[in-house]
């Protein structure tokens, strides 16, 4: 009888092991944001800030923009594929009046063959789901940023950034914050002071100038 216990009890343990393998990407942190809407659930026509870890780590995001409410559904180290994958759960719920994206940069990061014009017609794809739902929404995206850690990334954004800024300039009640060319040296490269140690995340410096850069195209 002891032997047939821990027989079963190794196969439940090893079901729900491969049960949560089978998981996507993120799974948790989106179970995190469902728990935080059950608990208080978001007011409509607030502003949703949406995409990787740069909105997960401005934790007080709501400190920089007081005028506003702003909920953040920013989880690190996703790209444009798990943003359009949790739509339904990020972004479709919340009736926003704006929406503000923030993604692509691990698009790059995460393999060498992905271009530029993949990224664009990502940003497509997230950027039409989103005009379905909610077509009276303004759509605001931020440029891919320079990093310290990802300079060979660099002449790849900027083409993805101009792609997406050049469609947007076509499109009704969108804009693009130019976050890029601001956070840069006169020689071009990076300024580090406004870096982590890990040259990849922003410090309060970084994030005070996405600050002034973002307020003027927040709606009121």
């Amino acid at each position: 009888m002891r032997k047939l216990r821990i027989l079963l009890g190794f196969f439940l343990y090893a079901s729900v092991s491969f049960a949560q393998d089978q998981r996507p990407a993120f799974w948790d942190d989106i179970q995190g944001f469902k728990k935080k809407d059950s608990v208080s659930f978001p007011t409509k026509d607030a502003i949703l800030f949406v995409g990787s870890s740069s909105f997960t780590m401005w934790k007080d995001v709501q400190n920089y923009f007081p005028a506003y409410t702003i909920i953040n559904r920013g989880f690190g180290g996703s790209s444009l594929p798990d943003v359009i994958r949790y739509a339904d759960d990020i972004i479709l719920p919340y009736s926003p009046k704006q929406i503000v994206i923030y993604c692509g940069e691990n698009d790059f990061a995460g393999s060498d063959t992905v271009t530029a014009q993949l990224v664009f017609a990502r940003f497509k794809q997230l950027f039409f789901i989103i005009g379905d739902q909610y077509p009276k929404a303004k759509l605001t995206y931020i440029s891919m940023k320079p990093s310290p850690s990802r300079l060979r990334l660099m002449p790849k954004m900027l083409e993805a950034n101009l792609l997406i800024k050049n469609f947007l300039k076509k499109k009704r009640k969108t804009s693009f914050v130019d976050v890029y060319h601001s956070m840069l040296e006169a020689d071009g490269k990076p300024i580090e002071s406004i870096f982590l140690a890990d040259k990849l995340h922003m410090n309060a410096n970084g994030y005070a100038i996405w600050q002034k850069l973002i307020e003027p195209h927040l709606l009121k």
